[in-house]
């Protein structure tokens, strides 16, 4: 028997008891985070505005219908495919909106659309999918060869910008590639890669968040802190991202170079965990204050997973044991299990100097749920 059979079997039965319940009083929503009662808010709030920052368009959108698609793989439940295509198909009202959308349409129709299609074979979900990745493919800037990130930034233009967050997003484009047998997602989706390994990437395996090029030339103009520390500092989420990024293109390419910087910045992340397994906003923040993020804590979890299926078996446990430090810690220290909150995951951090701190956030219990799901062997590969 697998040495953490027994821990993951227990946890699978606490999600499929919270997420029951809380999937039937949400079950008209699509939420991001938790109010001061524990109740979940509704991104698809019909009186909400259009735009990049909130509403329907709103980046983590997606993420609820995937922890639903989660449910339905593991228990084969039809009501979690019904509950999982409201999200799903509200946010088709997307594209007829329009300006609000960015790279992060990745994030929001992967684990929808890409999940429900391929575990029924929906072709509305199909259609809804390949919409998303041909806009994630206008995104790319030929000359420098990078998929740009948002539209605006504090409201300026930012057509030069791309963030590690993207090696995300580009799933849709791998996709999209071996649904329609069109090379040119997948000529895309590498050449960003090449660009985020090459510029993202320092030598000690840490990551910036942001990277500005001349979308003029190509040529690197400079980074940001983005939501770490600050300039130079190592924003946890963002190493997150890289691990777990980095093998996403490693298992639709096979390209070795994509396996090498996942494990550089893995290694990072390993040599900087700390001893309670506890996750900081950034790397390198101060002592003080001490914010946590446990969302960054999950997405690093999952792509150690990720990195222990691909290597040999003498380095595998290494990687198995880091994810499950993460892991733990956050079951026995920073769940809720009870109805006192609709989210499990608690103790969340967008970035290091913006509030709120010790939030809530969908994508924590997505990344935490499949990373629990990954670890017992029961997983679906929605990216």
């Amino acid at each position: 028997m697998d040495s953490y059979q027994a821990w993951t079997d227990e946890v699978i039965h606490r999600i499929r008891e919270k997420i029951g319940w809380v999937s039937e009083k949400n079950r008209d929503r699509i939420p991001y985070t938790t109010d001061a009662d524990g109740n979940y808010d509704d991104r698809g709030d019909q009186e909400r505005e259009w735009n990049q920052d909130d509403g329907l368009n709103w980046w983590t959108n997606g993420f609820w219908g995937g922890i639903l698609w989660l449910l339905y793989h593991d228990t084969k439940q039809e009501r979690y495919a019904e509950l999982a295509r409201v999200s799903e198909y509200r946010m088709e009202e997307c594209f007829e909106q329009f300006y609000g959308l960015h790279h992060d349409v990745g994030f929001m129709f992967q684990p929808t659309a890409v999940a429900d299609y391929r575990l029924t074979g929906n072709e509305r979900s199909r259609r809804t999918a390949l919409h998303a990745a041909n806009l994630l493919a206008g995104r790319f800037n030929p000359v420098g060869k990078f998929i740009r990130a948002w539209n605006q930034s504090d409201g300026q233009d930012v057509p030069g910008w791309a963030i590690i967050d993207c090696m995300f997003n580009i799933s849709l484009l791998y996709w999209a590639a071996e649904e329609t047998k069109d090379p040119r997602f997948r000529h895309i989706a590498t050449m960003h890669a090449d660009t985020v390994m090459e510029h993202f990437i320092r030598t000690d395996g840490s990551v910036k968040h942001i990277v500005e090029f001349n979308p003029e030339t190509g040529e690197e103009v400079r980074s940001y802190g983005g939501q770490g520390y600050g300039e130079g500092s190592s924003w946890t989420r963002g190493q997150g991202w890289a691990v777990y990024g980095f093998m996403i293109s490693y298992r639709h390419t096979g390209k070795q170079e994509y396996l090498d910087a996942a494990k550089r910045a893995a290694h990072y992340c390993m040599a900087n965990i700390p001893e309670d397994g506890i996750i900081p906003i950034d790397f390198r923040q101060p002592e003080e204050p001490a914010w946590e993020d446990s969302c960054g804590a999950c997405v690093i979890a999952g792509g150690l997973l990720e990195i222990a299926e691909c290597v040999p078996a003498l380095e595998k446990e290494s990687y198995r044991k880091a994810a499950v430090r993460i892991l733990k810690a956050i079951d026995q220290r920073r769940a809720d299990w009870t109805r006192d909150s609709d989210a499990i995951v608690q103790n969340c951090s967008g970035a290091y100097h913006n509030c709120p701190h010790h939030t809530t956030m969908t994508y924590a219990d997505y990344f935490f749920i499949e990373a629990i799901y990954k670890l017992r062997g029961v997983d679906f590969k929605v990216w």
